[in-house]
C-alpha cells in the first residue's frame, strides 16, 4: 500500500516554537486554519511510494546531501499566496533574497532526482503560518505579524510520512548535508 511522504527543511528548534506561537496567536484571533497544527517547516516535494520502494528513496536523499553543504537562512519578511482553485491565502515568513537564492538549487536538486514521482515541488521556499485563509483572515494576520529577523543553519533535510491518525506529517529520517564534492566516476584498475 502506497503512503504519502514530503521532503521539506526543518529551521531550528528554537524557530519551530516560535512559529507554533504564531500559530497559536492567529488562531486565537481568527479560529482554526489549515496548517494550524503543522510543524513549522520548508516544503521541497511531496510523493507516494510502498514501503519497499522507501528504500531507494533514502538511499537516494543521503546521497544527495552527501554533496550539499549547509547554508544560512535569514527570515525577515512576511508574505501571501493566492490560491484560485478555492479563493484562499496562504500567510508565510519568507527568507529574504540571498537565502531564496541559497535554497533553490538545494530544493530544486531533489525535485526529478528521486527513483519515484513526486507530484507537489515547492520552488519559492517558505515557513506557512495559515493556509486556507478568507481575505478577512488574512487581513488579521498581516496586522498581527509584521517583522521577523531570525536565521538558521540549514544543515540537511528531513523526510516525513503523513500519519492519517493525526492528519499531519511527522518526521521518520534526517539527512545532513555533507558538504563532500560531487562523486566522480572512478574507472577501476587490474593492479
Amino acid at each position: 500500500m502506497e503512503k504519502q511522504y514530503s521532503v521539506a527543511i526543518h529551521p531550528s528548534p528554537e524557530i519551530i516554537a516560535q512559529i507554533k506561537g504564531m500559530k497559536d496567536q492567529l488562531a486565537g484571533e481568527v479560529g482554526w486554519f489549515h496548517s494550524r497544527n503543522s510543524v513549522a517547516h520548508i516544503t521541497i516535494c511531496e510523493f507516494k511510494t510502498t514501503d519497499k520502494e522507501l528504500d531507494a528513496v533514502k538511499k537516494q536523499l543521503a546521497k544527495l546531501c552527501a554533496t550539499l553543504s549547509p547554508v544560512t537562512v535569514h527570515l525577515d519578511g512576511f508574505g501571501n499566496f493566492y490560491n484560485p482553485k478555492n479563493g484562499k491565502y496562504a500567510f508565510f515568513i519568507a527568507p529574504d533574497e540571498e537565502s531564496k537564492a541559497a535554497l533553490k538549487p538545494i530544493m530544486k536538486r531533489f525535485h526529478n532526482a528521486l527513483p519515484v514521482k513526486t507530484f507537489h515541488h515547492s520552488d519559492e521556499a517558505h515557513l506557512s503560518i495559515g493556509r486556507g485563509l478568507t481575505p478577512e483572515k488574512l487581513k488579521k494576520a498581516e496586522k498581527m505579524f509584521t517583522t521577523i529577523n531570525e536565521s538558521f543553519l540549514c544543515d540537511g533535510i528531513v523526510l516525513r510520512m503523513l500519519d492519517m491518525t493525526i492528519q499531519q506529517f511527522r518526521v521518520i529520517d534526517t539527512f545532513e548535508f555533507k558538504g563532500n564534492p560531487q562523486p566522480e566516476s572512478i574507472q577501476g584498475t587490474l593492479f
